[in-house]
């Protein structure tokens, strides 16, 4: 079993540290390029997702000019693991508009409805949830009433309205942090663990990677388009 627990400040330091292991583990499913973990980039996206959602979580103090929640889904045995969070960005001009920008669960507790549960509840505050999602997930999110809007680039835009809000929902620029000295210091130890060549060979993995997912994404999108 599991409860659900809102916070409306910066977490413990235990949590964000469970939290920043979920998302190293699970990077793939959240990083917006869908980094494989066959990738030899892959241990870079692990720390610049897990800076992303870091910045975001110290954002939750209300001092960085951003509007940011977040839901955990803990053990209620033992309230202290965490089991899954939901990391959402509420419009800044609309109270009942928000994004969900994380949505992550350990796998050894999935199928648990921990997932659907998180969902529901941001659902239950905002009559607009809005998301992207990869194809692949887009069949799970309909099952909980998301609807698709667009495409947008590898990924579909989802709403529960099957709108887009329109709101202004504040977001981190995340392009600093994949010019901080911390990736810098990554990438130049890839570079000399790997290769240039093999560098090089990993960027056009991405790349075409991304070129597959945004073909996905629009035929997606066109194929639920059609049936409508």
């Amino acid at each position: 079993m599991f409860i659900l627990s809102r916070l409306d400040s910066v977490p413990p330091e235990s949590f964000q540290n469970q939290i920043r292991e979920l998302v190293i583990h699970h990077v793939g499913e959240l990083s917006s390029v869908a980094i494989s973990a066959d990738n030899p980039l892959y241990p870079l996206y692990q720390y610049g997702v897990g800076m992303e959602v870091h910045q975001y979580l110290q954002a939750l103090d209300g001092a960085r000019g951003l509007t940011v929640a977040l839901t955990l889904a803990l053990d209620a045995e033992a309230p202290d693991q965490l089991l899954g969070f939901a990391l959402s960005l509420p419009a800044e001009d609309d109270e009942q508009a928000c994004a969900l920008a994380f949505l992550a669960v350990r796998a050894s507790h999935r199928r648990q409805g921990i997932a659907r549960a998180l969902l529901g509840d941001l659902q239950a505050r905002h009559a607009c949830v809005e998301l992207n999602a990869f194809a692949g997930q887009v069949p799970w999110f309909e099952a909980m009433g998301m609807q698709v809007v667009a495409a947008n680039g590898p990924q579909v835009l989802m709403s529960s309205t099957g709108q887009a809000s329109g709101a202004l929902i504040g977001r981190l620029d995340i392009a600093p942090i994949y010019q901080t000295a911390e990736v810098m210091q990554i990438h130049t130890y890839l570079l000399n663990q790997q290769g240039e060549d093999a560098m090089i060979e990993a960027e056009q993995m991405r790349d075409e990677r991304l070129d597959e997912l945004t073909a996905q994404a629009q035929e997606c999108v066109r194929q639920r388009k059609t049936v409508h």
